[in-house]
Order: C-alpha cells, then structure tokens, then sequence
C-alpha cells in the first residue's frame, strides 16, 4: 500500500457517506430489497463480459500455451477483484495480474506486454463506449436537457483520449527502458545494467505484440463488446428494482457511469464517486435519485459477490507460490 492509499481510502469512504446521508436511505435500501436473490442472476451475467476481458487477453499471448484462455479469465477476475476491493485502487489489479501471469508460467516479457496491451486497448475500446453514450444524449431532452451535459462529457472523454494516446505512443518509443534510465540517475552508483536489459527485453515484448495487427484488433473488439455487454447488467438490475428503462437509457448510465468511475481511479472502488457519478446522469436516463443509488448499491453488492472470493483466491494462491518457492530454494 502506498503513503497516499490510506488517504485516498478515507477520501473515498466519506465521500459514500456523504453521498448516501444526504438521501433518504429508508427508501433506497427498500428498492434495493426489491431485487431480492435477483442479485446473484446479476452476478452471474456479469461472468459474460469477464470471459470477454479474458478472452481479450488471450489473443495477445502465443497460441501454443496450454489453458491459456482459462488462466487468461481466472487472471482478469482476480484484477477486476483487486480494483473494486483493495487499497491500491484500479493502479493495483494490472499489477497483481501481472503476477498471477508469472506464476502460471508466462515469461516476464511477455506477462507485461499481455496486461499492458490489453489494459490499453481495453481503456481505448471505453472511450468508445463512452463516446457512444454521449451520442444518444445529442438531442435528447429529459427533464434536465441533455444538451447540457454532452459538450463537458466530449471535452472530457477527449482529453481522456489523448492522454491515453500519449501513453500508447510511449510505449511504442522504450517506456519501461526510459523509465527505467531516468530512475537510474537517482540511484547513485548502484548498477541497473540487469534493469534496464529486462526493460528493453520487456519494450521489445510491447512493441512485438502491437505489432500483431489482427491480435490488436481482436483484442479491441472482444473489449468492446464487453463493454457493450456489460449495458445488460444495469438494463437488468433496473428491471428487478422495478424501474425497468430501455436499452439506450441503459446505455447512457453505463457508458458515462463507468468513464466517470475510471476517472476516479485512484480511489479504491471508486468510492462515493461511482454513487455520485450515476446521481448526475439519472435525470437524462429518466430514474430518480433514489433508484440511482439503489443501482450503484446493487453493482457493489455484484462485487462483493464476486470480488471477495476472487481476493480469497489470490491469497491462497499466493501463499501457495510462496511455499513453492521456498520448497525449490530449498532444494537445490
């Protein structure tokens, strides 16, 4: 956990507190109850763009590993389970899938080009998402008017584009090595020879797999239609909150509601700003406030139905790596 987790913890929690006290909660928590066990239905739908995520990783690794796709799934559902419940926000789940790569025998090279790649196209393939929910409020009129909102959200969404853009050009121009250089100017004599031979050896890995177009574009696309997918899971908790909207107001809360929780990426879970996020965009997809938050409530109760086991896993798992490692340094 870094200094600043603690803090970003706390901001997060109170920001949640904040957001639900000043609503009536007797209310909220009475539509939630209405969802009842239609809960674990939502949790097991949400396995659908998981398996599309995993899939998304997949295609970026060789062909020849064995179980790939099983292990590329099971990585994304421990990341995706450290992002919504652990202090390191969503910088710490590409990092523990990272290692979870390692430890099913994936090079290092080729362990960080799969997340990092995949992470990247994944984002480009939410702005896109993105931009699409800005383009069915183009027009609309709701009882706030929608042309209020769409140019904040396209100056938004575009600078979150061209600072995505900035990170994929340095990766394709030596990120890790560069970085690894500039951190070697503050290392006094010590020798980062080893370093940066594992940072080329890991640019050289990035640039290799961008330049696997039809794998790239696969891995976009499987993203896409994750994200795409992932509009079912609020179409179908409002419909068991008995607030059933269409497909394109599903939409809007989806697409905007997750660019909103991205960028808020640093606070673990998004905390409070996920609730306030879908507080905005309730009014342009015709839901109240109080079902709003009903619906982020619901999405938390998925993750924790989802998450805890996946945090559970990876504790397991990693006591177990541990054992082998030392069982090996043992032994030899």
């Amino acid at each position: 956990m870094t200094r600043a987790a603690p803090w970003l913890l706390g901001g997060g929690l109170l920001l949640f507190v904040i957001v639900l006290a000043s609503h009536d909660l007797g209310a909220v928590f009475g539509i939630l109850a209405v969802a009842g066990w239609g809960l674990v239905g939502v949790t097991l739908f949400h396995l659908l763009p998981l398996v599309l995520d995993g899939a998304a990783i997949r295609v970026l690794q060789p062909r020849e590993r064995p179980r790939a796709l099983a292990d590329a799934v099971l990585v994304r559902w421990i990341g995706e389970s450290a992002n919504s419940l652990m202090p390191g926000g969503a910088l710490g789940g590409p990092l523990l899938m990272i290692r979870q790569l390692l430890q099913r025998g994936a090079p290092p090279a080729e362990a960080v080009a799969a997340i990092t790649v995949s992470t990247t196209l994944q984002s480009f393939a939410q702005i896109v998402f993105a931009l699409l929910g800005v383009a069915l409020l183009g027009g609309r009129v709701t009882r706030i008017p929608a042309t209020a909102y769409w140019p904040a959200l396209t100056a938004a969404t575009g600078a979150l584009a061209v600072c995505l853009a900035t990170f994929y050009l340095l990766q394709r121009r030596g990120l890790f090595a560069r970085l690894t250089r500039l951190g070697r100017l503050f290392a006094g004599k010590r020798d980062w020879s080893q370093l940066i031979k594992h940072a080329e050896g890991i640019d050289a890995a990035l640039n290799d797999a961008y330049g696997r177009r039809a794998q790239v574009w696969q891995s976009f696309l499987l993203s896409l239609i994750a994200w795409l997918v992932g509009t079912g899971e609020v179409w179908l908790i409002l419909h068991l909150l008995g607030t059933p909207v269409g497909w394109g107001n599903a939409l809007v809360l989806e697409s905007l509601g997750q660019a909103i929780r991205s960028a808020a990426f640093a606070i673990p879970g998004a905390l409070g700003v996920q609730e306030g996020g879908y507080l905005l965009l309730a009014p342009l997809a015709g839901v109240g406030a109080d079902v709003a938050l009903a619906l982020s409530l619901a999405k938390r109760t998925r993750e924790l139905l989802l998450g805890v086991p996946g945090v559970a896993y990876l504790y397991f798992s990693e006591r177990a790596f541990r054992r082998r490692t030392q069982a090996a340094a043992a032994g030899s």
